[in-house]
């Protein structure tokens, strides 16, 4: 399970978003099953559709929007995947994966992935937010991992 993508094709999505937009995200939210909403909160949205981004899979989850929006929520500048993609849906995870690596291209420095998680609390109802604090890794169980391959610096030092 080898990248299939290259640091410059992640730095041409990155690019392209940014010479789109002027907005420069200091975080990412990946908007869960549910939360696709809080891109209503967003002050100064600014919204791309998956399938105009290069590089870019599609969400095929029915609700899942499929878009990114910039913009600003309690004045600090934010990029949210409104809707995902999923290794369910055929993706290897390379490709799940890709829009992270963007992200830190385009300056994000905080991620908060969210998701529609279920508890076993008795107490927890619908809507409830929970904090995953630890998870078993089962694909990684099985040697698939995003991280698999050589650890590329670009990443880390931003040249």
């Amino acid at each position: 399970m080898e990248n299939e993508f290259t640091y410059e094709d992640y730095q041409k999505t990155a690019e392209w978003l940014l010479s789109r937009t002027k907005h420069r995200p200091q975080v990412a939210v990946i908007c869960g099953s549910g939360l696709g909403g809080l891109t209503n909160k967003l002050t100064e949205a600014q919204f791309f559709d998956y399938s105009e981004i290069p590089n870019f899979p599609q969400s095929t989850v029915p609700g899942h929007a499929g878009r990114l929006v910039f913009g600003f929520l309690n004045d600090k500048a934010c990029v949210m995947m409104q809707g995902r993609f999923h290794t369910y849906e055929g993706y290897p995870l390379w490709k799940v994966t890709f829009p992270v690596r963007v992200f830190r291209l385009l300056g994000v420095d905080t991620l908060v992935v969210t998701n529609a998680a279920g508890g076993l609390n008795p107490s927890f109802e619908v809507g409830d937010i929970m904090l995953i604090r630890d998870h078993i890794n089962l694909p990684g169980l099985g040697g698939q991992n995003p991280l698999k391959g050589p650890n590329d610096e670009r990443y880390v030092s931003g040249s």
